[in-house]
């Protein structure tokens, strides 16, 4: 079959060649002959059709759709209610009680319920936070979700030709894709890619990556991308405040994404959902935005996760820049919005010009036009990093409390859980309104199939 697709990705390129010399040859010819001036508009329209049929080909080519995916809901016995968390904290005796307080006061006014899970490591007194017991902790995530995927969906873990593994703070060796790919005894030509170190955004950087890998190469039928976040690893026992919020927020999740090539001819249709577009901007360069989130020393020593005070500041930089909508935009906002937007933006332009000064909004910045995306799409996924964060940038997107909504939800209901949360927040949006009549978010209460008293959305 990849054979027979080669060969017809040929025959078509030979094709497209064939009718571009046949248009420049008749366009040359009607030029020789001193023809009627209508006729150059006939190899001309030729070629603008051909060149919109190989566009949209290769949009076809390049199209993803998500198989489904599944959440990791872990058993009772690892829920974690603030009461009891506050009083672990005072029992451990590794904190001072300026360090407790300090956290006592972040997650009573983070928003987190009573619902969220910590690993079995970090229910010891003290925790134990040893690689032994982080290898335990990404088995005791990974396979639970995995077989429950592979079980909905029907596809054996052996036609799975791309496995995208992210988990930021923990990078063993072996990877911990080569942990999932041995598991369950994937094939030898299986590609394996592990991501570490990329925060919330991995999430969406291993879907761009197995996206990458189904264009490029047909004979990878199914993609697998699989997102959570170590807790184990990333517990601090120090008295740095920047250091100490991870204990605040992080809690254990994992969910798994099975995609798939929608043009690949034999995958049956059966997907739950078409990647329309995918953008990504990288603000790495500068250096406020890359000691945004740093893992390092404090002054005693003691390795941890630094989240910086400007992360707030970061994110509402970076919607004020626009670099990162005006990507998005074009490729989902409807006409009406996409000449109302750029309208909007002349008229900002030109306004800045007449008075050869920036506006300032009184904070130092300028706040230009912004895309309603209210337009395109009515679903928003949020990085669930805590109230303050996820309302910071729902104000950013102009978005109100019922699109914030669903990242708060998720967030009281099971915390940060890093890349993993993106899967969470879609569940929420697929169980529906029932959902959100102030309840909170419960993924997975109802799926299908448990295993190994864990059960997965």
């Amino acid at each position: 079959m990849e054979h027979k697709d080669h060969l017809l990705a040929a025959a078509l390129r030979v094709l497209g060649a064939a009718v571009l010399l046949l248009c420049l040859l008749a366009e040359l010819l009607v030029f020789a002959f001193r023809r009627h001036a209508a006729l150059h508009l006939v190899p001309a329209s030729a070629m603008l059709l051909l060149w919109r049929l190989n566009r949209r080909a290769a949009a076809a080519a390049a199209d993803v759709g998500l198989v489904d995916f599944s959440c990791l809901r872990p058993p009772r016995r690892l829920r974690i209610p603030i009461p009891g968390l506050l009083e672990h904290l005072r029992l451990i005796g590794c904190f001072d009680d300026g360090s407790v307080e300090f956290m006592s006061r972040v997650i009573e006014g983070c928003g987190m319920g009573d619902e969220t899970y910590f690993p079995p490591s970090l229910h010891y007194i003290p925790p134990s936070a040893t690689h032994a017991d982080a290898v335990a902790e990404a088995r005791g995530m990974y396979l639970p979700t995995l077989d429950a995927l592979f079980a909905r969906t029907g596809v054996p873990p052996s036609a799975v030709g791309a496995l995208v593994v992210n988990c930021s703070g923990f990078c063993p060796a072996p990877s911990l894709a080569a942990l999932i790919a041995g598991h369950y005894r994937m094939r030898a030509d299986v590609r394996t890619f592990n991501l570490s170190g990329m925060g919330c955004a991995a999430g969406v950087v291993g879907v761009d990556v197995a996206r990458g890998v189904l264009s490029a190469h047909a004979a990878v039928r199914y993609a697998l991308v699989v997102s959570a976040e170590i807790v184990t690893v990333g517990w601090y026992s120090g008295r740095d405040r920047c250091k100490l919020l991870l204990n605040c927020f992080f809690r254990t999740g994992c969910a798994a994404a099975l995609l798939t090539s929608t043009s690949a001819i034999s995958v049956p249709p059966n997907c739950k959902y078409r990647l329309v577009t995918l953008a990504r901007t990288n603000r790495t360069a500068d250096d406020r935005s890359y000691a945004s989130a740093v893992r390092e020393e404090d002054g005693e020593g003691i390795t941890g996760f630094s989240i910086g005070r400007g992360l707030g500041g970061v994110v509402r930089d970076l919607l004020r820049a626009g670099a990162h909508l005006l990507a998005l935009g074009p490729a989902i906002l409807p006409w009406h919005e996409k000449l109302r937007y750029a309208a909007a933006l002349l008229l900002f332009r030109r306004r800045q010009q007449r008075f050869k000064k920036l506006q300032d909004d009184g904070d130092g910045n300028t706040d230009g036009p912004k895309p309603n995306f209210l337009t395109a799409t009515s679903h928003f996924c949020l990085p669930s990093s805590g109230k303050p964060v996820i309302r910071r940038l729902a104000e950013g997107l102009e978005l109100v409390e019922r699109e914030a909504e669903v990242a708060l939800m998720t967030f009281h209901r099971f915390g940060n859980q890093s890349a993993a949360s993106l899967w969470y927040q879609l569940a929420y949006h697929e169980a529906g309104p029932a959902r959100r009549s102030g309840v909170a978010a419960r993924h997975g209460e109802q799926a299908e199939g448990q295993q190994r008293g864990v059960g997965a959305r």
